[in-house]
């Protein structure tokens, strides 16, 4: 007999109906929130569906990934309804250049929610964890399908330290956080995405008229720290992160130079020694 979904009383299902109930209404973002049991990403399975034409506002929840990617392919595994994992559909009415802040914006907005709710201090690394501390709360990867764009985060909600997919990862749990239900974190999650997203389409992906740059540099763990950027090739920079540019690009200083780098030039971005 296969296992139910209730058999683990500490980690409840999530509930389709009511997530639609909360979150879907008249001139709301969302237009539609789906929850599976098991999926291999939910990323590519809303890739499909925005090639099929799914609507911007298109949610999917997975209760258990089994082939889940984070930035550079790499893998993101969690127990089933052991923590948030889902993704968006956005069509984003805003200059191309602009979409490199929708990872930025997505984390702002998450770690917002979760630091409200869950009383932690939730940090963002550029250019896509959060962070609690050194150790990894969140990952949130970006792809973009056409005009679509698709946006995934996996957020560690009670794994013990046993479950954890790496040793530098935690959870909200492990850092007894205030809030473990994944149905008001998720609420909230959603709910600041749509504030941050509407603010900045509205200001046509001016990071700075919108306040997603300042937003981004107060909830900041990167800018500020001296810095070991890992390039592809096995090369490595090291040095000042200064800044974030219009574009949501990092600025480092480095041997009397600045670099600007995008999320797509670098491996790992990490503490110097």
């Amino acid at each position: 007999m296969p296992e139910s979904r209730y058999s683990d009383l500490d980690r409840p299902p999530l509930s389709e109906a009511a997530l639609n109930r909360a979150l879907v209404r008249p001139g709301s973002l969302w237009t539609g929130v789906t929850v599976v049991d098991s999926t291999g990403s939910t990323n590519a399975d809303l890739a499909d569906a925005a090639r099929g034409g799914a609507p911007e506002g298109t949610v999917l929840v997975a209760e258990e990934q089994r082939a889940g990617r984070g930035r550079l392919g790499r893998a993101w595994s969690s127990p089933p309804r052991s923590g948030l994992t889902f993704s968006i559909l956005l069509r984003p009415g805003v200059p191309v250049a602009a979409h490199g802040w929708l990872t930025l914006l997505y984390a702002v907005a998450a770690a917002s929610a979760v630091r409200r709710l869950a009383e932690v201090d939730v940090r963002l690394k550029w250019p896509n964890d959060l962070l609690i501390g050194e150790r990894k709360l969140a990952g949130v990867l970006a792809e973009r399908v056409d005009d679509a764009v698709i946006i995934g985060m996996g957020l560690n909600v009670t794994l013990r330290p046993d479950e954890l997919p790496a040793e530098t990862a935690t959870s909200l749990g492990i850092e007894e956080a205030a809030c473990l239900d994944r149905d008001p974190l998720l609420r909230a999650v959603l709910r600041e995405v749509e504030s941050h997203y509407r603010d900045w389409t509205e200001a046509k992906g001016d990071a700075e008229a919108a306040g997603l740059r300042s937003a981004y540099l107060a909830s900041s763990a990167t800018v500020g720290r001296r810095v070991r950027v890992q390039l592809p090739g096995e090369t490595t920079l090291t040095g000042q992160a200064t800044g974030i540019d219009h574009f949501g690009h990092l600025q480092v200083d480095a041997a009397g130079e600045q670099y600007t780098l995008s999320a797509g030039d670098v491996v790992h971005v990490r503490p110097a020694a």
